[in-house]
């Protein structure tokens, strides 16, 4: 079986199902996206993949937008173009506006560059940075 099969709905097993219902309630829309479907051959990792999510997603000392920008950073340095256009989504769906987004990508972008000296340079950490 490919990697990139998608399994729709009316094919998914019970689980995969339930789990599928349980996201079209949580964030209001109609059928989950591509990455669910994909997931959806393994139900028991989707199953506990989605609870993982729903925690750690939901709004605590961070807010809804702030942890859909967290997530669309480290996508974006991760470099993956799907979870990025799908946190993207959820961002903006959760009150991100384009000039967060915008100062977010500029902080991927100098947090990545930055990095990239501190490893290339591999400098001692200051006592001042510990603990």
């Amino acid at each position: 079986m490919s990697y990139g099969k998608l399994i729709e709905y009316a094919e998914a097993a019970p689980e995969a199902r339930a789990v599928m219902d349980d996201i079209k309630a949580a964030r209001g829309v109609p059928d989950v996206n591509n990455a669910w479907k994909a997931m959806a051959r393994h139900p028991a990792v989707m199953r506990r993949f989605w609870e993982r999510a729903k925690a750690v997603m939901q709004p605590g000392a961070l807010d809804a937008p702030t942890k859909e920008l967290i997530y669309l950073a480290v996508s974006i340095a991760n470099g993956c173009h799907y979870c990025s256009a799908s946190h993207t989504a959820l961002a903006k769906k959760k009150g991100a506006t384009e000039e967060q987004l915008a100062e977010m990508v500029e902080i991927v972008g100098l947090a990545l560059e930055g990095n990239s000296y501190a490893s290339f340079y591999g400098q001692d950490i200051d006592e001042a940075l510990k603990g």
